[in-house]
């Protein structure tokens, strides 16, 4: 397996990917999420492939397939009055294809960013996880993740 930044010809791989992410999410949250869509387009892609304040990771099969990536971003906390200065990489979006679960490939991504991250001197990496995405939140644990705040919301 070759992990490595996305380029211009990976945007129709990751179009499908965001696909398969989308409809979890739609399943979970149809009242929030619509089904169909992506969260990002092609133009939105390409402008995100070449931000390095944005990297996004793509792994590749032994046949130089995309088959997961990792959209990230780097986050600063500068001079605020109740936050200790910090870097943090946040993790946008993670995608393994449906074909590829179960194989370790969520793993080793994410063990490359890990990495990344502790290169670029980052103190933490966090994302976001829906309630109700049990495969998420139990994959996330086993890579050590930990809650940090929880966000709540009443339906009107």
């Amino acid at each position: 397996m070759n992990i490595r930044r996305a380029r211009k010809e990976d945007i129709p791989v990751v179009l499908n990917l965001l696909s398969q992410v989308l409809e979890v999410h739609a399943v979970i949250r149809p009242d929030l999420f619509i089904s169909g869509t992506r969260k990002y387009t092609a133009a939105e892609l390409e402008r995100i492939f070449v931000d390095e304040n944005r990297p996004v990771f793509v792994a590749e099969d032994a046949e130089g397939r995309v088959i997961g990536y990792c959209f990230c971003i780097l986050q600063t906390v500068e001079h605020s009055n109740d936050l200790r200065d910090s870097l943090s990489l946040y993790i946008d979006d993670i995608c393994v294809d449906e074909s590829s679960r179960r194989q370790q490939v969520g793993r080793m991504l994410s063990d490359y960013v890990f990495a990344w991250a502790r290169e670029k001197g980052c103190y933490d990496v966090t994302l976001n996880v829906w309630e109700g995405n049990d495969a998420a939140q139990a994959f996330y644990r086993k890579l050590g993740f930990t809650p940090r705040k929880t966000v709540m919301e009443k339906l009107l």
